[in-house]
């Protein structure tokens, strides 16, 4: 009997979904590459909510959607997670997972491979189809995450065309039709298109676009971001977590203004929150006031000059000075 993982609405208002574990057959030419892609779970990931919406939407495709293309991308901010909640959602399945970044030096040969020139162990050369990234994921079970899908070229958003419509397949040059399994989902993820220092980003082909389901990522709210921490650094001080959301929030809210003429350009990413900050209050737990020197060793030098002000206007209101002693409570 197959095993199967359960997702459980984190609000309580959907019912538990059940999906199986995928199964990798051992009869695959790469199955120890494919399983040495199968990503460990997180013990410090958060669910927000996302696991479970990624869960019900699989149900949704496997009980009236197997003939019909369904995949999803994610849009939000750098910082907010995405790629992470792709690559827990493969965790949690158990499922080979491959992040396949679209950036301006990918191109269709690199999705999808060409003929390379082999030596044939007698002194002389033969040519052999090698398969590129997208290829070699689509022949086995695969959580396919092309990422940051607005940075792609227009020759490599063709290529993908046929893989992504009701034809469901890749044609090689060889003339080789890889189809796309039963056990293979392609997702993407990319930032919006605004006036952000998004280099290589551009508005998406509206034929491409329209082959997605697009869910937006938002930043964490205070209550998340309270649950995170606690997760990740446990014996961080309440007070010290508490200034610190504060300080996400508060930064975060004036990232996503509308009006660039007041809005910040830089967030306090999950990254900064989880990772940057807590580092800087340990390596200065011994000065006078740790989160003040964190604030400007491992903050301020991620922000543009002409968004400091800012910056300092939103610590003087939310922290001023911090509290005393070690953040750790050590």
């Amino acid at each position: 009997m197959a095993k199967t993982v359960t997702f459980t609405d984190p609000t309580g208002a959907g019912v538990d979904v059940e999906l199986p574990i995928t199964e990798v057959s051992k009869d695959l030419d790469d199955y120890e590459s494919r399983m040495d892609h199968i990503p460990s779970v997180d013990e410090f990931y958060v669910d927000l909510g996302m696991q479970y919406q990624l869960a019900r939407l699989e149900q949704i495709r496997r009980a009236h959607f197997t003939d019909s293309p369904l995949h999803l991308a994610l849009r939000g901010h750098m910082g907010t997670g995405k790629d992470h909640d792709l690559e827990q959602f493969a965790a949690m399945l158990k499922t080979p997972y491959y992040r396949i970044p679209l950036t301006g030096e990918v191109r269709d040969i690199t999705l999808i491979g060409s003929v390379k020139l082999h030596g044939d162990g007698k002194g002389g050369t033969e040519s052999r189809w090698q398969d590129g990234d997208m290829t070699r994921a689509l022949r086995g079970p695969a959580l396919v995450n092309l990422s940051e899908l607005n940075a792609a070229g227009a020759e490599t958003l063709f290529a993908l065309h046929g893989l992504l419509d009701r034809h469901r397949a890749l044609e090689l040059p060889t003339g080789e039709m890889v189809r796309l399994r039963d056990d293979v989902r392609i997702f993407g993820t990319l930032n919006p298109t605004d006036l952000r220092d998004y280099a290589g980003t551009q508005t998406l082909n509206k034929a491409f676009a329209d082959r997605w389901i697009i869910w937006e990522k938002l930043f964490p709210g205070e209550e998340d971001l309270v649950q995170m921490i606690e997760r990740r650094h446990p014996d961080m001080t309440p007070k010290v977590r508490e200034l610190l959301t504060k300080l996400a929030v508060e930064i975060n809210t004036s990232f996503s203004a509308g009006d660039s003429r007041t809005r910040v350009e830089t967030p306090m990413s999950l990254r900064t929150v989880l990772d940057r900050y807590p580092a800087g209050l340990r390596m200065y737990a011994d000065r006078e006031d740790p989160m003040r020197w964190a604030w400007q060793e491992f903050i301020l030098p991620h922000i543009d000059q002409y968004d400091r002000d800012h910056y300092e206007t939103v610590w003087s209101a939310v922290v001023r000075k911090g509290p005393a002693g070690d953040p750790f409570g050590g």
